[in-house]
């Protein structure tokens, strides 16, 4: 895995979160951990779960989406023109020649995100105007989208298929091992966490639609 850009994550949780008045133990508060974590994670010293990242998006009334595509000066929800159109997208895409992010994606061009608890995201690519995340996830050995072990719920619909490993998944109160070939879509509002048991790597493509606030 060589990723060619890494989004500066935790900038940018800090630019929406003073974009939008809130102040850092605020923000703590109502995430549920505590404030010196979420300064870490804003100067870059820490990483978030993903239940955590989850957990700080939704108390901004942001996407996880946005957080690749937030830049300086500009507000990630902020809304543009009508989503959904081939005219939109092309316009959004010829906007900004230098930063495109289809319709190709180079294996060596992906933005590549690394959390917390052996996770690491690589967007696959985006069409500007649509909700959809487009991933591919990697769960190492022992890893999980949550350190404390605690199921997470987020907006959205969520889509798997896994091509290699073994992916552990507990939904609710039932609980799946996924293996290469096995697909899973839910909603994304009924607790669910991952993990990987295994001593391999588990790798997948993930979609999550309609991730916004």
């Amino acid at each position: 895995m060589s990723p060619a850009v890494v989004p500066p994550l935790g900038a940018r949780i800090r630019q929406a979160r003073l974009e939008r008045g809130r102040s850092l133990r605020a923000l703590a508060r109502e995430v549920g951990v505590s404030p010196s974590l979420v300064s870490q994670i804003e100067t870059g010293k820490s990483q978030p779960s993903v239940s955590t990242l989850y957990a700080i998006t939704t108390a901004l009334g942001i996407s996880v989406e946005s957080l690749f595509d937030m830049r300086e000066g500009v507000v990630a929800s902020s809304p543009g023109p009508s989503p959904g159109t081939v005219p939109h997208a092309l316009a959004a895409l010829a906007a900004e020649p230098g930063r495109r992010i289809g319709p190709l994606v180079g294996a060596g061009g992906r933005e590549t995100l690394e959390l917390d608890s052996g996770v690491v995201w690589e967007r696959l690519g985006r069409v500007p105007g649509a909700e959809t995340g487009f991933l591919l996830v990697t769960y190492r050995p022992g890893g999980s989208s949550s350190g404390s072990g605690a199921l997470m719920r987020h907006p959205g619909t969520e889509y798997g298929y896994l091509t290699s490993g073994e992916l552990v998944l507990t939904l609710g109160f039932e609980e799946y091992t996924l293996r290469p070939g096995d697909s899973v879509c839910f909603e994304s509002t009924t607790p669910h966490r991952y993990r990987n048991d295994g001593e391999v790597p588990a790798v997948g493509v993930w979609f999550v639609s309609g991730d916004v606030q």
